[in-house]
């Protein structure tokens, strides 16, 4: 049996993050999946290196959502439906926080993503 499971909680639920940061970080040319899901991106924030392409996934059963990046002066996008999804490609280092622009009020579904060299 693996060690792992006798681990205290808070051990394992770093080790768990730890696991998740490697995931979602890609390089240039590939692609890095945040899932909507009870109105919520997750992972809610995410790095990546210049040139890689973030995707959105709509898993909601029947809500629909949109990726909005405000401080870049974008306008609301349109909305997605589960089962569509939208990308964006990062092509300069920096940090992008973002909303589902219905739902940051009510519900403060925000992410950021932080681009790197």
């Amino acid at each position: 049996m693996p060690k792992i499971q006798f681990l205290p909680l808070a051990l394992r639920a770093l080790l768990a993050l730890g696991a998740l940061s490697q995931a979602v970080a890609a390089g240039e040319g590939e692609t890095v999946v945040v899932i909507t899901t009870k109105h919520r991106f997750e992972p809610a924030e995410v790095t990546v290196k210049v040139g890689t392409t973030v995707r959105w996934e709509n898993r909601e059963k029947v809500q629909f959502h949109n990726v909005t990046f405000p401080d870049q002066g974008d306008d609301p996008s349109d909305y997605f439906f589960p089962g569509e999804t939208r990308e964006r490609t990062f092509d300069k280092p920096g940090t992008y926080p973002y909303t589902c622009e219905p739902h940051d009020a009510s519900h403060q579904m925000r992410g950021v993503v932080h681009v790197v060299e």
